[in-house]
């Protein structure tokens, strides 16, 4: 389906294998409740790597990228929980994107989820824009096995805000400038859509392709009786 909203928070990262039981229970029982029941945050999703690639892929999606820039999403990062002040220290190698939706389409929520995380040189932006826009996204939902199709574009000042608790992570977090996401039924159709894709964006200026598979492992919406 297409996302909820037109703001979507995009988060990869690695972690340390003794708190990987701690992180599950943090992440399902009190971080993303938590995340979703700020005004404006619709949905929430946690990804498991297929392969190679960061070990977590967590999606949130906002109203609006207002919403992500805004106080209470703010207020939240900079007054982080014991529990999260226990278990953030030890993710590493963390990438965030605060993102404006751009472009958003599908049918439902797939199983496996592709992320593509690129550059685009500032004189190519808007071509690459209109481009995958109205030319190079629009066809890939429809094809077989593919559920949804998203681009959104970092906010790099609202994503690089120093808070609470970007400083109790070891390690410097990076600004994915644009990504893409295929999400569908499995591996072998998100990969056909992916080389489908590929070839257009670099094409067309995208630069510093980096590509991972991951599975849906925990969904979360405002309520726990509507957690899909």
């Amino acid at each position: 389906m297409s996302l909820s909203g037109l703001g979507m928070v995009a988060i990869w990262h690695d972690l340390l294998p003794e708190v990987r039981t701690e992180f599950h229970e943090w992440h399902n029982r009190e971080h993303m409740p938590e995340r979703v029941g700020i005004p404006g945050f619709l949905r929430g999703r946690r990804y498991a790597v297929i392969g190679s690639g960061p070990e977590y892929f967590n999606l949130y999606e906002a109203n609006s990228i207002e919403t992500l820039a805004g106080q209470d999403y703010l207020q939240r990062l900079n007054a982080p929980t014991p529990w999260t002040q226990r278990v953030v220290p030890s993710f590493r190698h963390v990438s965030r994107a605060l993102c404006r939706v751009v472009f958003t389409q599908g049918v439902g929520s797939g199983g496996v989820m592709l992320t593509l995380r690129f550059a685009v040189p500032d004189a190519a932006a808007e071509a690459l824009t209109n481009a995958l826009c109205t030319r190079f996204l629009p066809p890939l939902p429809y094809r077989n096995g593919v559920s949804g199709v998203h681009l959104g574009i970092a906010d790099r000042a609202a994503s690089s805000v120093e808070t609470a608790e970007k400083r109790a992570r070891a390690d410097t977090t990076l600004v994915p400038s644009w990504v893409a996401l295929i999400e569908g039924n499995g591996v072998p159709e998100v990969d056909a859509a992916c080389a489908e894709l590929l070839p257009a964006l670099m094409a067309t200026g995208a630069e510093q392709v980096e590509q991972s598979r991951y599975r849906l492992e925990f969904t979360r919406l405002k309520t726990p009786w509507s957690a899909g």
